[in-house]
């Protein structure tokens, strides 16, 4: 299959910074992300259909950390292995960007279901889902190759904090839904669409992982998959709404219901529950009656639930809390002291001298004139002086005016500004091979302050989301195209108050990509201005430069961060 390249999510938008999957202990802009093949659940919970039939169960193939397929997907950590096949995170050598990679042997019994499921979910190309880049049978091997996204957030994590808001919840079914929709359009089924399989972007976009691979995967199948799929869905929005898994068994971090009471709408399990979102939940819950009484028409189809959804009023999201400004502390004017409180009636003050009187308006007035008087002679004085220095240096019988035989001034000239320095290319520095908007990268070298590369939105933690992948921050190396004298680096940041410094590789470095590259610090770490110009005592010699950020300043709410850089300019 043709290598398919993608985009990063912004905010999360991801990422971002957005590859597939992230290991159990991962932590993400939310916190932690969870291993993406963690299957807690039974296939009877979640209400899915169908097991593996007979066949041959191959061995996991021996494979480990280091191990390259096609010589440039660079297996780096082994996530899951499960049932006769292996998930790892892995490097593409050649993108420089970190993907997630299912590997089974060729004769696995699954084999020829994982390869035509994953090249049947790779022409989907919706952006709803996390895309399969590559799908290949080599050497014994088939592989999966798809996105990893860091800086999306499991709804398994989300929840392990609380249910979602209303609105948060709303988004949620709503795009999953039509996602899933467009999904079943083309003939393509989930069949494993649990809290673990929806992840949310650092921009607030959701995106499911898995389309028909995760269930090729495990030999799922159902008979009605539209159905299966949509009661899921329902699932999902249950969790949402209550912290609760609709069925009697726990899953995925949540407990599930009490035994022998049946489903019950999710507000009559939690007080607050918005009465909309209960209701469009148990209509996706076809089973066990789940839509008598004052519930309508189950929704048996993704399509149907699209069309629920659009017949419901719609969520805002909630108004922004404001902290109240501190009350005003009243004072008043007496004896001539502001902010003196007043005497309480009846209360007899000690007796104080009298202040001194006040200042006349005449006083005041002769005191401007004067000052004034004396600001204009000493400025008059001043150009005199100047005037006769000018007259002395212009007189050329003046033994002090020196020239040369030439006619050559020798006084000392003015220093003039370097020669700007042409920069041949930019990219992003991403020591763990993950990238976040290389896209956007031309955007700090093309003259234009105008435009910008920009970080995705993080959450929770000013250093990139406390995220394994940004241990060591972010940021561009810029590219001279060869060895030269750097006088000045002029940055203009995206917003002010990103903590930056500023590095050099050495003249014999070739293609530097980690911080043991630049030895040579050009400007110490500091919070920076919109606009930082470094001067250094002597030029730098060097081909690379690394603007180099560590930790992001707010954006417009507190817990959310967001940095970047609008242009970089060099002198020589």
């Amino acid at each position: 299959m043709a290598e398919r390249s993608t985009a990063a999510v912004d905010v999360a938008d991801n990422s971002g910074d957005e590859p597939l999957t992230a290991k159990a202990d991962q932590s993400t802009a939310d916190g932690v992300a969870h291993d993406p093949e963690r299957d807690t659940d039974s296939d009877e919970a979640q209400g899915s259909g169908g097991t593996e039939g007979p066949g041959k169960k191959a061995s996991p193939p021996e494979l480990h950390s280091g191990h390259k397929l096609a010589r440039r997907y660079r297996l780096e950590e082994c996530v899951t292995r499960l049932d006769g096949f292996s998930s790892w995170r892995a490097v593409d050598e050649k993108l420089r960007r970190a993907v997630g990679v299912h590997i089974l042997p060729a004769d696995h019994v699954r084999a020829r279901s994982v390869l035509a499921a994953a090249r049947s979910s790779a022409l989907l190309g919706d952006p709803r889902f996390v895309q399969v880049l590559d799908a290949v049978e080599e050497n014994d091997l088939v592989y999966v190759v798809h996105e990893w996204l860091p800086d999306a957030t499991e709804l398994t994590s989300l929840l392990a904090a609380g249910p979602l808001e209303p609105h948060d919840a709303y988004q949620m079914v709503s795009q999953v839904a039509s996602a899933m929709a467009a999904a079943h359009r083309e003939g393509l089924a989930h069949l494993r669409l649990n809290p673990n399989a929806v992840l949310r972007a650092s921009t607030g976009q959701w995106r499911i992982r898995g389309l028909a691979v995760n269930a090729a995967l495990r030999g799922i199948s159902s008979d009605t998959p539209q159905r299966t799929d949509t009661e899921s869905i329902g699932a999902l929005l249950y969790a949402a709404l209550t912290q609760r898994w609709p069925y009697e068994n726990d899953a995925y971090g949540l407990s599930g219901l009490p035994k022998d009471i049946g489903l019950i709408a999710p507000d009559q399990v939690r007080a607050g529950v918005h009465r909309g979102l209960s209701e469009l939940a148990m209509r996706a819950l076809v089973n066990d009656g789940a839509t008598a009484s004052r519930h309508e028409a189950a929704c048996t189809t993704p399509e149907e639930l699209v069309k629920a959804i659009g017949e419901m009023p719609r969520i805002r999201p909630p108004e922004p809390a404001f902290t109240a400004p501190p009350e005003y502390q009243r004072t008043t004017y007496q004896q001539g002291t502001y902010g003196r409180p007043a005497p309480h009636p009846g209360v007899t003050q000690p007796l104080t001298p009298p202040p001194p009187p006040l200042q006349s308006r005449t006083g005041k007035v002769l005191k401007w004139a004067v000052s004034a008087l004396l600001i204009a002679a000493l400025g008059l004085g001043s150009w005199q002086l100047a005037d006769a220095l000018m007259d002395r240096s212009d007189n050329p019988n003046d033994t002090n005016n020196t020239q040369t035989q030439d006619g050559g001034d020798k006084s000392p000239k003015k220093p003039t500004d370097g020669k700007p320095i042409a920069i041949k290319g930019a990219r992003e520095f991403m020591p763990s091979g993950s990238g976040i908007k290389e896209d956007q990268v031309p955007l700090a070298i093309d003259g234009d302050p105008d435009t910008a590369w920009v970080t995705p939105q993080y959450r929770g933690y000013a250093n990139f989301g406390n995220l394994p992948a940004r241990k060591e921050g972010s940021g561009l190396i810029v590219d001279l195209g060869e060895v030269k004298n750097v006088a000045s680096i002029d940055t203009l940041m995206y917003r002010s108050g990103q903590t930056i410094e500023i590095l050099a590789a050495d003249a014999n470095t070739d293609n530097p990509s980690s911080l043991s590259d630049f030895p040579q610090q050009v400007a110490a770490s500091k919070k920076a201005d919109l606009e930082t110009k470094v001067t250094p005592s002597k030029p730098i010699r060097t081909r690379y430069l690394l603007i180099h950020i560590t930790e992001l300043p707010t954006d417009g709410s507190p817990g959310l961060f967001r940095g970047g850089v609008s242009e970089i300019k060099l002198t020589g």
